[in-house]
């Protein structure tokens, strides 16, 4: 049948005039390239059927609400109705809630029948004609085919890690039976992730701290081999700490690994998370990434937030976003995945924040070109939730809310729980849950919140402080030919404070003398002596002893 014949007329059904499932799977419909008539709330049974003979269409999909007694004899006389007009040969959908879908399904007449539990991604699925019945291949073996399936709903991400091996082997099958995330991330205790190769060196009174104790191989292929089921989601997992392209190729080997995530500037001595000082860490995490992206995994610099989370103010942010991507770009990662972590630090309001984000994505995706693209993906900051559940998952939803502003490809769900404890596995699927809900209310037509004036004004402001950050960074490289891969280069601007946090104070390997503050929620530089905004200019003048604009011309 060709585009043009693919038709579909759909309604409520009898005395339902409950419509938004009928006028949600028509939107739908039309995004696949259905001509679509819509009959409207409590349309008869003898109007049904006059509709499907006038239109012939190829797809009839009805919809009700009500009592399942009241479906069960209107479904039985629109199969006698239909059977003496001789309109049975074509595809008929039914939606309604569970106990009417029962009745429905029991009838016989329907191909498909859908409730309320059944996502944009199901109904997407069956219009194309993609209905995952089968294994893994089916939905995506990699990061790009499940992206690519999924369109346009985007991927939901989850960190999980429980302390014991089987109890995160039995929430990983769990978790993939439930069919609620695309990408499971494991989350490796912290003697894991420094340690993994030297086990002799493990504190074994920290076991499980941080996340679960991976001590072999095998432990990776169990949790692996667990969500080989349901809708077979993609793995993945942090690298270490240090031994990175030991830890990048057991990851690749044992769980598939979706794609590497690896920063530029830490796991060293400014996060206590391994010994080895910035110059040797920048080295090797530089090393990791080229490693994956000379196999042609998608590969992530989780760089930005990390100066966001210690209190940086916004424009290291977004500079720290764009060298990150530069980085991966530099070393041949052709899919590059770019997070964008809302409500870090928790004091940044949403305008301010979503300022700060379309200021990374100016700069992050001017270096696109046709062997390099950026995915957008975005999460909460895990400082942002409160203890309290009931609040937290407020929080979670409205997060989700301004990160859809940004169209991100992934969405890496951070649990409603992490404020006061690691994330079950039931608590992984109901945070995955209030997500899926948030996309399903706010996917069409929601207002368009990144032309406020306000969060343009900021963003143009934030961009140009970027560039004159990332110019006075490239004149410590002066004669290098590209100062922004240069380990030394990079170690000197967090040595003399040009990259700097708060939280980097007394660190013998930062300046830590950068004081901010939130104003008017941004999160701003402020002179020591006076306690008044410090421009970046200004601030850049200070650290380098001449004009901002001297230093970098």
């Amino acid at each position: 049948m060709s585009q043009t014949e693919r038709t579909v007329v759909a309604g409520a059904l009898g005395n339902c005039v409950h419509v938004a499932g009928v006028l949600s799977f028509l939107n739908l419909a039309r995004s696949v390239g259905y001509e679509t008539t819509f009959l409207g709330p409590a349309t008869s049974v003898a109007e049904f059927v006059s509709a499907i003979e006038k239109h012939r269409p190829e797809l009839v999909a009805i919809s009700y609400r009500l009592t399942p007694q009241v479906a069960e004899a209107l479904i039985s006389e629109l199969q006698q109705l239909l059977s003496e007009r001789d309109l049975l040969g074509r595809r008929f959908v039914f939606g309604g809630t569970p106990p009417v879908a029962q009745v429905a399904k029991k009838s016989g007449l329907f191909e498909r029948v859908f409730t309320g539990e059944d996502g944009p991604e199901e109904v997407l699925a069956f219009l194309r004609g993609e209905e995952r019945e089968g294994g893994q291949e089916s939905w995506g073996n990699t990061l790009l085919e499940r992206v690519a399936n999924r369109q346009p709903y985007p991927l939901l991400r989850h960190h999980y890690g429980q302390p014991e091996v089987a109890t995160t082997v039995a929430g990983a099958r769990q978790i993939a039976e439930a069919q609620v995330l695309d990408i499971l991330s494991l989350g490796p205790d912290q003697n894991a992730q420094e340690s993994f190769f030297r086990p002799e060196e493990m504190k074994p009174e920290q076991s499980g701290a941080g996340g679960v104790a991976l001590r072999s191989p095998e432990d990776l292929e169990a949790i692996y081999e667990a969500t080989r089921t349901g809708n077979y989601p993609l793995v993945r997992i942090y690298g270490g700490t240090r031994d990175l392209i030991k830890w990048a190729k057991l990851a690749v080997e044992t769980i598939n690994n979706a794609w590497g995530a690896i920063p530029l500037c830490w796991y060293n001595t400014l996060d206590g998370r391994s010994s080895r000082p910035p110059r040797q860490s920048i080295t090797e995490n530089q090393q990791a990434m080229t490693w994956y992206a000379q196999r042609g995994i998608p590969v992530e610099c989780n760089e930005a937030h990390h100066w966001s989370m210690r209190d940086a103010h916004d424009t290291i942010a977004v500079v720290a976003a764009y060298l990150g991507a530069y980085n991966c770009k530099a070393v041949g990662a052709d899919t590059y995945i770019a997070q964008y972590m809302f409500s870090s630090p928790a004091a940044i309001s949403p305008a301010m924040d979503l300022a700060k984000m379309l200021a990374k994505i100016e700069l992050i995706e001017s270096l696109h070109d046709d062997d390099f693209t950026a995915l957008r993906q975005t999460r909460a900051g895990l400082l942002s939730f409160a203890a309290d559940m009931d609040v937290a998952k407020g929080q979670l939803a409205a997060s989700t809310v301004i990160q859809l502003t940004i169209e991100p490809a992934i969405i890496h769900v951070v649990g409603y729980s992490e404020g006061d404890h690691a994330a079950t596995a039931n608590e992984v699927i109901e945070s995955c849950r209030i997500v899926h809900g948030v996309i399903r209310n706010c996917r069409i037509d929601m207002p368009q919140m990144t032309v406020d004036p306000c969060v343009q004004e900021r963003k143009e402001e934030l961009v140009s402080d970027a560039n004159l950050l990332i110019e006075a960074i490239k004149s410590l490289g002066r004669g290098q030919s590209d100062p922004l891969t240069d380990p030394e280069v990079i170690a000197q601007a967090i040595e003399i404070g040009l990259l700097d946090a708060p939280h980097l104070m007394g660190n013998p390997d930062a300046a830590g003398k950068l004081a901010t503050a939130p104003v008017d929620g941004a999160i701003r530089a402020l002179d020591l002596e006076t306690g008044e905004i410090l421009t970046e200019e200004e601030r850049i003048a200070t650290l380098l002893g001449v004009s901002a604009r001297k230093a970098v011309d």
